[in-house]
């Protein structure tokens, strides 16, 4: 499987002799939570996963920059008990990485959230036209119903609306290669915003539907061409130029706002 990821995980890594190959190759894919604690950083409790990845080389403090979630890798049952000791021997770089998460933005009314790149206003609707519609002129997303409902029929909305954009686009750039995907499914994906399997089954963040339609683009033709090139080779990136022609600009929109598109959330 190919994949486009949206967020670069920080992460601090123990240094010296990494763990021998054939501890890292048993129980290979393995990423279980074995337990949860606590560590006081700069006055609060921050809850740390403690995950076993036999994987991994060596311990691996990690903190996820869109939802400030904290984890230690550990590559196999003999580090558990040192994990949380070198968590607590990083608690200032912990700290500085939590610092540069974005706030959580409620889908409520009275908030702000883009769509399609352009930042709109979430306001009540009395008119019954519609459980939720788009006012363009005036740039607000309205929606209707029971108050507390809103944030659900507005996810909702915003997801069906990534779905119809992101078949459209993934039929009609595959369509110009002479392909088809086999399959195109829409989630809410934390570590990628698009994948392609060797199957042929395109999948996508419905977050997409957030930024600029020119990002859209630029990650269902990178899917797309991944349908003929399971690589990132020469020929994959010409077929991607082909396709959307430049693609500095759309990646260099991912690295400045992608982690700030998992902010918005119905809770």
């Amino acid at each position: 499987m190919c994949v486009l990821a949206p967020l670069r995980e920080a992460r601090y890594t123990a240094k010296g002799k990494p763990m021998r190959k054939k501890e890292v190759t048993r129980a290979k894919g393995c990423r279980r939570v074995v337990h949860r604690e606590y560590l006081k950083i700069e006055g609060r409790a921050v809850e740390v996963s403690v995950r076993l990845n036999p994987r991994a080389r060596r311990l691996i403090v990690k903190v996820h920059p869109a939802s400030g979630e904290v984890s230690v890798i550990v590559p196999s049952k003999k580090a558990l008990e040192h994990a949380l000791e070198f968590a607590r021997g990083q608690t200032d770089w912990i700290a500085r990485q939590l610092a540069r998460v974005p706030g959580r933005v409620a889908l409520i009314p009275g908030a702000r959230l883009p769509l399609r790149g352009k930042d709109h206003l979430i306001a009540r609707s009395e008119d019954g036209r519609a459980p939720v519609w788009i006012d363009d002129g005036a740039a607000v997303i309205r929606v209707g119903g029971r108050a507390e409902h809103a944030p659900r029929r507005l996810l909702d909305f915003l997801k069906r609306q990534a779905r119809q954009t992101l078949e459209t686009r993934s039929i009609e750039l595959a369509a110009k290669l002479g392909l088809r995907p086999k399959r195109i499914t829409v989630r809410d994906n934390a570590s990628r915003w698009g994948s392609c399997s060797s199957a042929r089954c395109l999948s996508f963040s419905w977050r997409l539907i957030l930024a600029p339609p020119f990002v859209l683009d630029y990650v269902v033709a990178h899917e797309v061409a991944h349908l003929r090139e399971m690589n990132h080779g020469v020929r994959f990136w010409r077929l991607v130029h082909e396709l959307v022609g430049d693609v500095k600009q759309p990646q260099a929109w991912l690295r400045q706002h992608g982690a700030g598109l998992h902010r918005y959330a119905a809770k």
